[in-house]
């Protein structure tokens, strides 16, 4: 069954739920839920404790961000994984230490359109903004930074994440132009993530009884200092120029910038991705190249911005990169333009940074004769277990993740990144990544390339293309015929590992029941954003179908469709005639141990 073919499928009476904006559960509640789950599953937020990360000490995976100690070179990118609190914490029990937090901008009550992800191949999305107001935004990520600071403390899982994870650093990032980056509210949303105090304060009497010890605890409030500048397509090179500036002397921040595939022009572009990787259903808007920051200018702004900040005592860098506008020709999510990542975008981005350092010589902090400067390098396209060591020999700082991130084992496919990176140090004798990026810039000089980035890049466009190739991800997910159930279904576990969201959990079945496992959703947590039903091998929308659990009154009874209201001593309340399903589900959660959330909210 194609995908296009799934939103056209009639949902059974009842199925259907509004779309509505994300509802983010309390502190207490998350505490809550992780009591619960290590207490009766082994797992945190749906997590198992098997994909937990725990650093290998003879190998320091750390490295300096901008000065600032991350003790992995690898987290999300901003986008659907650093969002809410538990899609940090889950990133961060799988091993990441750097934090883009999701771009927010002054539009703050955005509609966006659904399915917002296609993740049937590579990457598409519509999805460019935060879905929180500013001010549950800055909560959210309080509430993340609180999370961290009790879990690395927590001493049931010292040995499961080492007597010390390491440091951590969260950037922030904002869009998407002067005038909403100065407005009063973005500029107390900034202010406020560097000092936090007042909402540490008001957070911690919801801390329960569960981890009473923590909440005297001396938490983190001084929560970012960085911050990663994402201006949209077809920003002007004078706006980036004003809003960087602004940032730095307004904000005393260091600042990134985020740069476009554009940048190599639509030519080089369209040749990459349609004929030498065969994506020749993908249509390069050739329109957005000629809105972009052209090349020469952006050089000149790397240099007059570094100027910039190293005058006033700041850092500053460029990531690589956003990503890549494109027609819908899908016409799957329905807008007329989105935008392409994954595994073509790893060769645009790596493209443009081997240019990059040809045009800048001595200014990027990366290895070989073009690098060694103090431009850092950070970057985001198609990252993947099969590249990550490569791609951090080319010297970026960090590697952050998304797309990987959505597909089937989602979060749980980070410490297997960290473990082959591990071995790959290790195998080239080294104990850190700086004398591992040595050693593969003179095994790529000995090879005849004047960098490791030249290496990658003839390698990622020549013999081993395949993986990047249309050819390599042309296999859609697998399908069966049958229709999706409320109870009951194949148990393949995607929806939980894929939903960024965390808004998927599972409960071993009823007697009677003929599945192992049953699934269930967190209503308020889920945006619909369709990835759930892209992985889904069943017919129908398992957002929809599975039975939608609510904890908040008011979000129960303004929305229509099926769904269950978790009371906080743990009963239920069904909705739309569907009583007899909630008995169902009420014995579902008894047999797990009660209310799944722990007993908090």
């Amino acid at each position: 069954m194609t995908q296009a073919a799934k939103t056209l499928v009639e949902p059974a009476a009842g199925e259907v739920g509004d779309t509505a904006p994300l509802t983010p559960m309390s502190l207490g509640a998350l505490l809550g839920r992780i009591d619960h789950e290590f207490t009766t599953r082994n797992r945190i937020f749906d997590l198992p404790t098997g994909r937990f990360w725990k650093p290998d000490p003879e190998i320091d995976l750390g490295f300096s961000f901008l000065g600032r100690p991350a003790a992995t070179p690898i987290g999300p990118a901003a986008g659907p994984h650093s969002q809410l609190a538990q899609n940090i914490a889950l990133s961060w029990l799988g091993g990441s230490r750097l934090f883009e937090l999701k771009t927010v901008q002054i539009l703050d009550e955005l509609e966006i359109s659904r399915p917002c992800i296609d993740m049937q191949t590579i990457g598409y999305n519509i999805e460019w903004s935060q879905e929180l107001t500013l001010t549950q935004s800055l909560t959210e990520y309080v509430k993340a930074s609180m999370l961290l600071d009790i879990l690395r403390r927590w001493e049931p899982l010292s040995d499961l994440v080492g007597p010390d994870p390491g440091p951590h650093v969260f950037d922030l990032s904002v869009g998407y132009d002067l005038a909403g980056i100065s407005d009063p509210r973005v500029a107390a949303f900034i202010v406020g993530m560097g000092d936090a105090r007042g909402e540490v304060d008001r957070l911690r009497p919801e801390i329960p009884d569960a981890f009473a010890e923590f909440r005297d605890l001396d938490f983190v409030d001084e929560l970012s200092d960085s911050l990663t500048l994402s201006t949209f397509h077809g920003c002007p090179p004078n706006e980036i120029e004003a809003i960087t500036k602004h940032l730095i002397d307004v904000h005393d921040l260091d600042v990134i910038v985020k740069l476009n595939p554009t940048l190599l022009g639509y030519e080089t572009v369209a040749g990459i991705v349609n004929d030498e990787l065969g994506y020749t259903d993908v249509s390069v808007k050739e329109q957005a190249f000629a809105e972009d920051l052209q090349f020469d200018r952006g050089i000149e702004l790397i240099g007059e911005l570094r100027e910039y900040a190293i005058e006033r005592g700041h850092r500053f860098g460029i990531k690589l990169t956003n990503t890549l506008v494109v027609d819908n020709t899908k016409q799957w999510m329905p807008e007329d333009t989105m935008y392409l990542s994954g595994p073509p975008l790893h060769v645009l981005a790596m493209s443009l940074l081997e240019r990059l350092s040809d045009a800048l010589p001595g200014m990027l902090d990366i290895p070989g004769p073009s690098g060694g400067g103090d431009v850092l390098v950070s970057f985001s396209a198609g990252v993947s277990r099969n590249n990550l060591a490569d791609t951090l020999a080319a010297g970026v700082n960090p590697a952050t993740i998304c797309s990987d991130l959505l597909k089937p084992g989602g979060y749980g496919r980070l410490a297997p990144m960290l473990k082959s990176l591990t071995a790959a140090v290790r195998d080239a004798g080294c104990t850190d990544l700086a004398s591992y990026r040595a050693s593969r810039q003179a095994a790529s000089e000995a090879a005849g390339h004047r960098s490791a980035v030249a290496a990658h890049v003839a390698t990622i466009r020549g013999d081993g293309k395949a993986s990047y190739h249309a050819d390599g991800n042309a296999k859609l997910p697998r399908e069966v015929d049958h229709r999706l159930e409320m109870f009951g279904c194949v148990a393949c576990n995607f929806c939980i590992t894929v939903c960024p969201n965390d808004a998927f959990f599972s409960i071993p079945s009823l007697e009677g029941q003929s599945d192992r496992q049953q699934y269930l959703l967190w209503a308020e947590l889920c945006n619909e954003c369709g990835n759930c039903m892209t992985f889904c091998p069943e017919e129908g929308d398992p957002a929809k179908v599975k039975p939608r659990l609510f904890t908040s009154p008011d979000v129960f009874d303004g929305r229509t469709g099926q769904g269950f209201l978790v009371g906080a001593d743990g009963d239920l309340r069904a909705r739309d005639g569907h009583e007899a399903d909630g008995d169902v589900v009420a014995q579902l959660l008894g047999r797990d141990g009660g209310n799944p959330l722990g007993g908090a909210r």
